[in-house]
């Protein structure tokens, strides 16, 4: 047991501490499948929980782990944990894609309209997987566990009828990411100084947008202005994109801290 617990505190040291919650957790997954000598599936898990997911449970060991979201380029996925003699399959991951059906000629459907009606439904963000666009198709990956509950309760996006169309994963919508590599200098690593020089903006301007709950580190809302941005943190400003903060390559000769951000464009 004290060695499990050294092994936790290790690995505490490379995460923030609000991340430590779900490290226990990964932690009694682990045990739980060594207990018990069969799989655990997570639900879906943003990549930041992903990497963290699979520094708890390691490379080598009597346990393994394995992620899908429907494709190999998902964002988000859900995890399989399972003994290393296991032989894990495509089902096992218990997902379906859907293709959300709606009048294109005379609306228009956001993300965040579909995201928003499938938490009206009182369902966990945890239970669905990516939502892509391509120019009229909407697709999104669930859980099957609540297949059947959206076939019967998800009728509506806005004031826009939709219905659903089960598909198979190979004709999902491809992802395309256009990024680029851009590197600028900051005064600190507080997230208003950051995603000010990245995205050209006041820090007073950013500062409103980090109040009003529109920017987000590693998937998660941050209302802190002064929250220290850490190497390999992604960064997302609604209206704005995302962008990945790289690395830190040394100091200008005024002391500045210069940086390597990938932007989408």
């Amino acid at each position: 047991m004290e060695f499990g617990v050294v092994i936790v505190e290790n690995i505490y040291q490379h995460f923030r501490i609000d991340e430590r919650q779900l490290i226990d957790k990964v932690v009694e997954w682990k045990e739980t499948v060594l207990n018990q000598y069969s799989p655990k599936l997570t639900d879906f898990l943003d990549p930041r929980e992903q990497e963290i997911a699979k520094a708890v449970i390691g490379e080598k060991g009597e346990v393994k782990i394995a992620l899908f979201g429907g494709t190999a380029n998902t964002e988000r996925k859900r995890a399989l944990i399972f003994p290393d003699y296991y032989e894990e399959e495509e089902n096992d991951f218990q997902m379906k894609l859907f293709e959300i059906e709606y009048p294109s000629k005379f609306v228009t459907i956001e993300h965040r309209q579909v995201l928003g009606s499938l938490m009206s439904l009182g369902l966990d963000r945890s239970k669905f997987g990516d939502i892509r666009f391509a120019s009229e198709q909407i697709h999104l990956v669930v859980a099957t566990e609540i297949a059947d509950y959206l076939r019967m309760n998800f009728q509506e996006v806005g004031r826009a009828k939709i219905s659903l169309k089960e598909l198979s994963f190979d004709q999902m919508i491809a992802h395309e990411e256009d990024v680029q590599e851009m590197s600028t200098t900051v005064s600190s690593l507080r997230l208003d100084v950051v995603v000010a020089a990245i995205n050209n903006l006041s820090r007073a301007k950013v500062q409103t947008l980090i109040k009003h709950g529109l920017v987000k580190i590693n998937w998660k809302t941050v209302d802190d202005p002064s929250f220290e941005v850490q190497e390999g943190d992604t960064l997302s400003v609604r209206g704005y994109g995302r962008s990945k903060f790289l690395s830190i390559e040394g100091k200008t000769k005024k002391d500045k801290l210069r940086v390597v951000i990938n932007k989408q464009k």
